[in-house]
């Protein structure tokens, strides 16, 4: 065995370009998203392996994050690194008083994503190819274009621009108080790109049932390849009846932090298109149940966020998923993802192939050395 001996956890704000909104904004639920806080995890071992892996939050709760890993951080010294499963369970046991949800494991997430990271390195492999690739390139959509603080016209350019640069599918932002202009950003986006390139529509949970249903058969018309949180992500009841009275798709699934929650969208036939996030439900590891458990349902798969866990994640998982193009952690890293002719890319380094750019160190605001 070669032993953890040493960990270095920091906090890194990085900043957007310009600050963002969607439904949750004009609805006066959430401020406007500026900025994303990384919780960074490095591991290193007394024979001098290493491993890097983060979790995030958006707008609050990165402090909460940074405090529980400190507090974490202790019960992995002496351990062995290649035990992952047991120390899933060891660091969820020590916060178990707190909750198996929410902050707790997303904070567990950034700690299991370094033990993955130096598996994989050690291995010489790409995580994806570690975990046992399917493929070695996934279709990959835009939502970073789609919010709803931009403009008719702004729009229509990042559309230009994201298929430019090889991105398959476009996703728009919609939930705002008057329908009418969701379906015309919709109408105006399907009638620029044609029938051939997927579009994607996201609600984030503004809808009740009544409107999420009227909304979903005036958007049918328009073949989408899913319709995104339409209702409260714990509302498996009412996805499953809008699955079964619509055309379009439903996709659901990125704001549940367990295992548990995201089999429970399965066993009520809730989505079509189950979109977990390895960060928000603990790493790799429940990753990999909840991935086993949609694929006994023979479901389409698109996680959330974070492309540079997913896209290894994706190619992984045995029915073909989509990975989503959102660019605003890019200038924390140092490499970028391949991204051509529609599909992104399985990265050729070991491990996750991740270092923290001179950028991305100089957005620490707090560290911590165990």
């Amino acid at each position: 065995m070669d032993p953890i001996q040493s960990i270095e956890v920091t906090l890194n704000q990085v900043p957007l370009k310009a600050a963002l909104s969607d439904a949750k904004v004009l609805t006066g639920r959430q401020r406007p998203l500026a900025h994303v806080d990384l919780l960074c995890v490095t591991l290193e071992t007394k024979g001098g392996a290493r491993g890097f892996g983060f979790s995030y939050s958006l707008r609050a709760g990165g402090n909460a994050l940074f405090a529980h890993a400190r507090d974490l951080a202790p019960d992995l010294i002496g351990e062995d690194p290649d035990d992952i499963g047991r120390l899933w369970e060891k660091l969820a046991w020590a916060g178990a008083s707190v909750a198996r949800t929410g902050v707790t494991v997303q904070t567990i997430a950034a700690f299991d994503l370094a033990l993955w990271d130096m598996k994989a390195k050690k291995a010489g492999l790409p995580l994806g190819k570690l975990i046992g690739a399917y493929r070695n390139s996934v279709p990959t959509y835009n939502t970073s274009g789609g919010y709803l603080n931009a403009t008719k016209e702004e729009v229509i350019a990042n559309v230009d621009a994201s298929l430019r640069r090889g991105i398959g599918g476009i996703k728009l932002k919609v939930g705002q108080p008057e329908l009418s202009r969701d379906i015309e950003r919709v109408e105006l986006v399907r009638r620029h790109v044609g029938d051939g390139v997927p579009i994607m529509v996201d609600a984030n949970q503004q809808w009740d049932y009544t409107t999420a249903l009227r909304a979903g058969r005036i958007l049918d018309q328009y073949n989408l390849t899913w319709l995104e949180e339409p209702l409260s992500a714990y509302d498996y009841a009412g996805h499953a009846r809008l699955t079964d009275k619509l055309d379009t798709p439903i996709a659901t699934g990125e704001m549940l932090s367990s295992v548990a929650e995201c089999a429970e969208l399965v066993k009520q036939n809730s989505v079509t298109f189950l979109q977990p996030d390895a960060p928000r439900i603990g790493g790799i590891t429940p990753f990999l149940k909840i991935a086993a458990v949609a694929d006994l349902a023979r479901l389409k798969m698109a996680p959330h966020f974070v492309m540079e866990i997913h896209i290894h994640l994706a190619c992984a998982y045995p029915h073909e998923s989509w990975v989503e193009h959102i660019e605003w952690l890019e200038p924390a890293f140092d490499e970028r993802l391949e991204i051509r002719d529609g599909r992104m890319f399985l990265p050729d380094r070991p491990g996750v192939g991740l270092t923290l750019s001179e950028h991305g160190r100089a957005c620490q605001v707090a560290a911590a050395r165990i």
